[in-house]
């Protein structure tokens, strides 16, 4: 084990534990998870293999810690979605009558290339941050944490409908932010 290891760990701490926290809404249990992940690391070193940056080394770890802690906690909370009524707006302008977007999405190059900039990771994060809470929170239930509709509808005890509501909404807006901020596209 290195000192350089330990260092790179703590770099890596504040950015897993925001989106700990922003999963499981519990910030000792965020802690917690983020804790596990990196003794995790550090009792194994040897099986960092550098395929992947240490970040996604780790982040695959807690990946797995946040969905043992979300099932363990069972269905604890209910989302209210009055918060985000004023989305319907937004995407009202967004969107003609016959359900087609106003202009064409913009090109935003190779998607493989653009993942493997780390830059861009700290763009989505600073755009899910902006997100409403339990927007941002189900978008990554479904394409970070990978669990599935039903299980995420389950565990936030909210409907289908609803859930596909809030993850196009999600969408819309890291769309736009994403646009803005990373691709450099004015908005129209």
């Amino acid at each position: 084990m290195t000192a350089s290891l330990h260092q790179q760990l703590e770099a890596l701490r504040p950015a897993l534990l925001r989106f700990a926290i922003l999963q499981l809404r519990n910030e000792t249990l965020a802690e917690d998870v983020v804790q596990d992940a990196l003794i995790a690391v550090l009792e194994k070193p040897d099986r960092f293999a550098g395929q992947s940056t240490l970040r996604t080394y780790v982040t695959g770890i807690m990946k797995h810690k946040i969905i043992d802690a979300l099932r363990a906690a069972g269905r604890e909370r209910q989302i209210d979605t009055r918060e985000d009524r004023s989305d319907d707006d937004v995407i009202d302008e967004l969107f003609k009558a016959n359900g087609h977007t106003h202009e064409r999405p913009r090109y935003w190059g190779d998607p493989d290339t653009t993942l493997e900039q780390k830059d861009f990771f700290r763009v989505l994060e600073i755009c899910l941050e902006k997100l409403p809470a339990k927007i941002a929170r189900i978008f990554m239930m479904r394409e970070w944490l990978e669990l599935e509709t039903d299980e995420i509808c389950k565990e936030l005890n909210i409907s289908t409908s609803n859930a596909w509501v809030m993850l196009y909404r999600a969408r819309v807006r890291l769309r736009e932010c994403l646009d803005l901020n990373w691709f450099g596209n004015q908005p129209s």
